[in-house]
């Protein structure tokens, strides 16, 4: 290496420990140096190449200085600091491999321990049992499926609601009506577990005992024609009609019609009340979704709305109330709309929406993760479970030959039953046990929900 070429180095040492003065390098020529090959800086150790320039020969230069012992003790401390280099100049992007001072082994015990990884839970992707459901009638605004908090589940099959105990595997008979009045087309258990409400074709209710298999009254007047859907709020029955009326029910009185509200222009097919009892919500067939307050309901005229919402284009069945936020909803349109869209139902803002790709009939949370099932038509007649809010699919659950039209939810929030159109009821084993020690997710309360302004 010739002079110039180590004088270049030696500034290029002394710049580098100011990093601000390496953008001014000056040139007392012009034309000097132009034709020299420049290394590569970003791969140079410029403090090893001054040492090498400056210390490195000192024993040879220094021969009484050297020994055996010395040299071999300088060979293994330079193996060590990694100085066991002769380059000065690198052309290579190619560094030394680095010094593990921690070892990896120690350092991924240590995070661990500060926050265990959580195992990832198996999905089963079969179903773990499957009734046959002969008789189901398929149709999607009807409402057929229903799972009390008694741990019973009411099916509705053709003109007889059966009763399936999930404690014992046991099956009876509740009703059977006549051809006139038949077929059934909603059911909904109370939130004792015990009663239960039939809508049928003949646009009455009726209203059971289940405990002691006897019909203790009929609800006649609030529409003409069927009652496709039903919805429990305490001791009020909501009923909705094809003729697009809503009526709210107090079952323990004789004028048992106690508010109406009017919007839907076509079926009423998908009613659900929030958590609190404060809100409504309303599908139809007219491709509306509807929100009612409960405060502002009123015996004497029709109720308005609170939010009339539109941006479905096809009927809104699938309706599903976030069970750790009070003012969030979930709603699925039909064939024509494939989407789930998520509601903040204070605001009536769309905060969400999902193409699935096919017909939504059915939409159930996981009441112990942020978690959202849905049930689908064709083409492939799934269950789908998605991780909120980031909707990314986490299984698809086969096995039904034709639309799952209905799903309902075991009391401790671990197995769905889903019935569909092939006839068949399967029991999914989808969100799984909960953990022992982990509190179910805490929904937040609605805001100002016992205040009314007037």
């Amino acid at each position: 290496m010739d002079a110039g070429s180590i004088t270049s180095t030696t500034n290029l040492k002394t710049q580098a420990r100011s990093p601000l003065r390496e953008q001014f390098i000056q040139r007392k020529n012009s034309r000097e140096n132009l034709d020299r090959f420049i290394p590569n800086r970003s791969a140079m150790d410029f403090d090893f190449a001054h040492y090498m320039l400056t210390q490195g020969a000192r024993g040879e230069e220094n021969p009484a200085e050297s020994s055996p012992s010395r040299d071999a003790y300088k060979k293994q401390l330079a193996e060590t600091m990694n100085m066991n280099r002769t380059r000065i100049l690198a052309f290579k992007n190619k560094p030394p491999a680095p010094v593990e001072l921690i070892p990896n082994e120690i350092y991924s015990s240590h995070l661990n321990q500060d926050k265990p990884i959580k195992p990832k839970r198996f999905i089963p992707q079969s179903s773990e049992r499957t009734l046959d459901a002969p008789d189901l009638v398929d149709d999607y605004y009807l409402n057929l499926l229903d799972w009390g908090s008694s741990n019973v589940l009411a099916i509705a099959l053709g003109n007889t609601v059966y009763l399936w105990d999930a404690s014992n595997g046991s099956t009876s008979e509740l009703v059977t009506v006549d051809d006139e009045n038949g077929p059934i087309t909603s059911i909904s258990w109370a939130p004792d577990g015990r009663h239960i409400g039939v809508g049928l074709n003949n646009s009455e209710v009726q209203l059971w005992d289940t405990t002691s298999a006897r019909q203790l009254r009929t609800l006649h007047g609030g529409h003409r024609l069927r009652v496709g859907s039903l919805a429990w709020n305490n001791h009020i029955l909501t009923t909705g009609g094809m003729d697009g009326r809503i009526v709210n029910n107090d079952v323990r009185i004789r004028s048992h019609i106690v508010e109406t509200y009017r919007g839907h222009e076509q079926e009423v097919c998908g009613l659900k009340w929030s958590a609190s009892g404060q809100q409504l919500a309303s599908g139809g067939n007219d491709n509306l979704l509807y929100i009612w307050d409960r405060s502002t309901a009123s015996s004497n005229s029709t109720t308005q709305w609170l939010h009339r919402l539109e941006d479905h284009t096809s009927a809104v069945k699938a309706l599903a109330w976030c069970p750790f936020q009070g003012n969030l909803l979930a709603s699925g349109g039909g064939s024509g709309d494939r989407c789930i869209k998520f509601w903040n139902t204070h605001t009536g803002a769309c905060v969400n929406s999902v193409d699935t790709g096919s017909q939504v009939c059915a939409l159930v949370w996981n009441k112990n993760e942020r978690e959202l099932l849905s049930s689908h038509g064709f083409a492939q007649n799934q269950l789908t479970l998605w991780k909120y809010p980031s909707m990314v699919k986490m299984a698809e659950l086969t096995g039904h030959t034709s639309r799952v039209l209905f799903m309902a939810q075991s009391p401790d929030g671990c197995t769905v039953a889903s019935a569909a159109a092939d006839e068949t009821l399967r029991f999914w084993n989808v969100f799984g046990a909960p953990e022992a020690n982990k509190p179910a997710p805490k929904a937040r309360a609605e805001p100002f929900s016992h205040v009314r302004i007037r």
